[in-house]
């Protein structure tokens, strides 16, 4: 049966799990699925340019997950199904369970460095640093700013993973689709409905800044902030990228001798879907609450660089920092899943 997937940043699909349909499957990826696994995707190769510099997804990614291109690398929180085995070291979390006075967890990590990275404040101020590709990440000594940002990163990766993981209640991260408020809830008015037809299927995605309004074809969205309009993954527009896969024509031009497309690619819907503009009301809910934590998040940030870090030099006599390209054979490997 079709499972959702991670397409792209943002972005669930539908995938046929299976091996005769599905291109240089990844079996880790599939084998440490669970609901509690959460993988972040980054980019290697390349630095990101702004947006987030890591994103997150509680489903299997895709090759190109994080931007669309240039593939990258998948970051499981887990390193197997039953969510028992870190994927860190295990030194590292002992390390800093001593240094901040109080047990440190997987997921209070894994949610501090999106708290770090997962907003364009990290991109900007490290860009410079970011020609060298690959993310590294100042860790405070500071024990309040941890719990801060790991709070906060919480929150980010609720929202990537549209209220699936890190969910919370009591905490505001009610299990479900985030919403804004009421009032800056962006909805489809009934003059603006998007038509269901063959005829009337969007092939046009624009947006009108005054009217904070969305335009789908000849339906529309509203409000929807500028901010959301514009927010990208390294420079790939997200509404314009997720319109980009479920429009009426969706051909690409052929560049230089690449094959040509599948024509199973031709098989496609008809006319706008219904659960299309569920789910991008459900994206553009998401970013709208991401947009509101940016200004935290830079401000975070600034306190971390700020204050007191803990120094490569105090993992590496820990035996947590290794230099690259070596590993001790006593070291137990970590999955920084190639895609």
């Amino acid at each position: 049966a079709p499972v959702r997937y991670g397409y792209r940043s943002f972005d669930r699909q539908w995938i046929i799990p299976d091996l005769r349909v599905i291109t240089q499957p990844n079996a880790w990826l599939w084998h440490t699925t669970s609901t509690s696994q959460v993988f972040s995707t980054v980019l290697t190769a390349q630095a990101p340019t702004g947006g987030p510099a890591i994103t997150y997804t509680s489903l299997v990614p895709d090759n190109d997950h994080y931007r669309g291109s240039f593939a990258g690398r998948v970051l499981p929180l887990w390193s197997d199904a039953q969510a028992k085995q870190p994927n860190l070291r295990p030194a590292l979390l002992a390390h800093l369970s001593q240094a901040y006075g109080q047990t440190v967890g997987a997921e209070d990590l894994f949610a501090y460095i999106a708290a770090v990275a997962a907003h364009p404040a990290y991109s900007e101020r490290f860009q410079s640093d970011l020609a060298t590709p690959g993310l590294r990440i100042p860790l405070t000594a500071d024990l309040s700013t941890f719990i801060a940002a790991a709070a906060l990163g919480r929150r980010i990766v609720w929202l990537h993973t549209f209220g699936e993981r890190f969910a919370d209640t009591a905490a505001g991260r009610p299990v479900g689709a985030p919403r804004l408020p009421a009032g800056r809830r962006p909805q489809v008015p009934a003059a603006g409905a998007i038509p269901t037809t063959s005829e009337g299927m969007p092939d046009t995605l624009a947006y009108d800044p005054q009217k904070q309004r969305l335009m789908v074809g000849s339906g529309f969205i509203e409000p929807v902030p500028p901010a959301v309009w514009n927010y990208q993954v390294s420079g790939k527009q997200v509404l314009v990228q997720w319109f980009s896969y479920r429009k009426k024509h969706r051909e690409r031009p052929l560049i230089g001798d690449r094959r040509k497309p599948s024509a199973l690619g031709d098989i496609q819907p008809d006319h706008w879907l219904a659960e299309y503009t569920t789910e991008l009301l459900n994206v553009l809910n998401v970013l709208g609450l991401l947009v509101e934590l940016e200004p935290q998040a830079a401000a975070l940030l600034d306190r971390i660089c700020a204050g007191p870090l803990i120094s490569q030099a105090d993992l590496r006599s820990e035996g947590v920092f290794f230099p690259e390209g070596h590993v001790p054979a006593t070291s137990p490997p970590q999955r920084s899943f190639d895609l």
